[in-house]
């Protein structure tokens, strides 16, 4: 465990607007921010060192984030989740960081054109079922929210940084 802690300003919950949409997209997208810049600048090699013995490590948490939100918005399809949790080597930390923001900003670009939170979430093949846009918003929440929890124990047990 590192020497000295550093203490990142902590970011309070978001204050959305009234309707339910504002309030689940304020949410998640304060976790997305969060997880980002939990992951942004950690140092190599730690970044991919597995830190509990599930082998879950900082960067293959982010890696694996943005494959849930290419599937949950983009219609992407996985079929190794298992996988999805490690970053191939060649992809540096900047790379994994820049490419879950640029997943972020087209899922919210699909979520700009959708109105109602009932509606299916808009998918590219049509033949495949997809969940609401509500069950979706509800689900980014709870994993990404959740993942941010493990990042922020293996953050600072990386480099001592702590903080949204």
């Amino acid at each position: 465990m590192p020497d000295t802690v550093r203490r990142r300003r902590d970011t309070p919950p978001p204050r959305t607007g009234g309707s339910e949409a504002e309030v689940l997209r304020g949410f998640l997208d304060h976790l997305r921010v969060s997880i980002a810049a939990k992951v942004d600048g950690a140092p190599e090699p730690q970044v991919r060192t597995a830190a509990v013995p599930s082998g879950t490590n900082l960067l293959g948490l982010l890696n694996h984030l943005t494959f849930v939100e290419r599937a949950t918005f983009l219609g992407d399809d996985v079929t190794d989740w298992q996988a999805t949790f490690q970053a191939a080597p060649a992809h540096s930390v900047a790379y994994v960081v820049a490419r879950y923001r640029e997943t972020v900003e087209r899922a919210n670009d699909v979520l700009d054109t959708c109105t109602d939170l009932g509606a299916p979430v808009p998918r590219p093949r049509p033949d495949r079922p997809a969940p609401s846009i509500r069950w979706a918003l509800t689900h980014m929440i709870e994993e990404t929210g959740r993942h941010a929890g493990h990042a922020d124990l293996l953050r600072e047990l990386i480099d001592g940084t702590t903080g949204r």
